[in-house]
């Protein structure tokens, strides 16, 4: 057990919360905590002012319309919200809503196994637990413990994932990359791109989901759940629960009949019982020379209860090579990005800690 003596000392903490695998639920639970401690507190300009900020309530995407005499309105929606914000929601997606329950439920199980547990099915192959992104690099920790499930195949997913979650991880996982492949191959033509089944496959080959948990905050206006970012591979697809707490910075205007905010404002992407989120990540940003657009996102900590969500990551296989079409580019004049090995794209991402849409400088053409 660890005591309010943990907070004195900014290494104890971490050294219980990072490096012993216990989690900020762990330190909640034990620590006996009445406020966020030191090591959490973002700068003001990193925290989320969770009462002005406004919620885009857009209508969800129903993609059962990409299958009828609806088609085109439904890809004109995705493309757009492709093109304006890197977010939307959809729903008549695939995925059962009872197996979305179901990886609520599995998500608060296994985050209520005793730590050692927890740690032990980090020991797995193609499994990770953690906290935070990179407590290693973060000058302020994010509030927030996850599981990942790194997908090779369906054999080994049943193997070596933690047996409270993996037969739903699994269905998750292969019903949103169904759904992924489709949506990228509609991104593709709308680009005017020639892209057959092979090469989109190589686009969303590498797969990951994650069980994320945020336990309840004492202080949730001090700190974040997630700090702001772009995630790095071609589409994600997240499910949510009832207590949300997802937000999106604008990169240009908005003003519709849903909301009326402005380039550089937040706005909460409320949960919408039955949908799922779908946003573009980085490397769809690079393919489409910045017409698509990866959303910078964060995500805040809630005082109330705990909360899950639960994301898949799809992600052009390691060795792809990926760089700014060349049908975009004859439109567009010239390239915003160079060619990259998706592999070297990954490992600049993950060694530096969340700030923004920095990532992209990786790729970036600097005029």
């Amino acid at each position: 057990m660890a005591s309010t003596l943990l907070l004195d000392s900014a290494n104890s903490l971490y050294d219980f919360v990072v490096r012993n695998g216990n989690g900020v639920k762990g330190l909640v639970e034990s620590a006996g905590i009445s406020q966020v401690p030191d090591r959490y507190i973002q700068p003001p300009q990193e925290r989320i002012n969770h009462v002005s900020t406004p919620q885009l309530n857009l209508p969800p995407i129903d993609l059962s319309k990409l299958h009828g005499p609806h088609h085109d309105q439904a890809v004109a929606e995705i493309a757009g919200a492709a093109h304006t914000l890197g977010f939307f929601q959809v729903v008549n997606h695939g995925v059962p809503l009872e197996l979305l329950e179901a990886l609520k439920s599995a998500a608060h199980k296994f985050f209520s196994m005793p730590p050692e547990e927890k740690k032990a099915a980090a020991c797995r192959t193609n499994v990770k637990y953690g906290t935070s992104f990179a407590p290693e690099k973060e000058q302020a920790l994010e509030w927030k413990d996850y599981v990942s499930m790194s997908y090779t195949t369906d054999e080994d997913a049943l193997q070596y994932w933690p047996s409270l979650c993996k037969g739903v991880a699994l269905e998750y996982l292969k019903l949103s990359t169904k759904m992924a492949r489709e949506i990228v191959g509609i991104l593709m033509e709308n680009l005017g791109a020639k892209v057959d089944e092979k090469k989109i496959e190589g686009l969303v080959g590498y797969k990951m989901v994650n069980m994320n948990y945020y336990p309840e905050c004492p202080n949730p206006e001090l700190t974040v759940g997630v700090g702001r970012h772009s995630d790095m591979g071609t589409l994600t697809i997240l499910l949510q629960d009832e207590i949300g707490g997802l937000y999106v910075k604008l990169e240009q205007d908005i003003k519709c009949k849903y909301a009326s905010a402005s380039k550089g404002d937040w706005i909460e992407i409320p949960p919408i019982p039955g949908a799922l989120v779908i946003n573009i990540g980085d490397a769809l940003q690079i393919m489409s020379n910045g017409r698509y657009r990866s959303g910078e996102h964060r995500v805040r900590a809630a005082r109330e209860q705990s909360r899950v969500s639960v994301p898949v990551f799809t992600m052009p296989n390691p060795t792809e090579k990926i760089g700014p079409l060349p049908e975009v580019v004859e439109k567009d004049g010239k390239a915003g990005y160079r060619e990259i090995v998706f592999q070297d794209y990954m490992n600049n991402f993950f060694t530096n800690a969340h700030e923004g849409k920095k990532s992209l400088d990786f790729a970036a053409i600097i005029m």
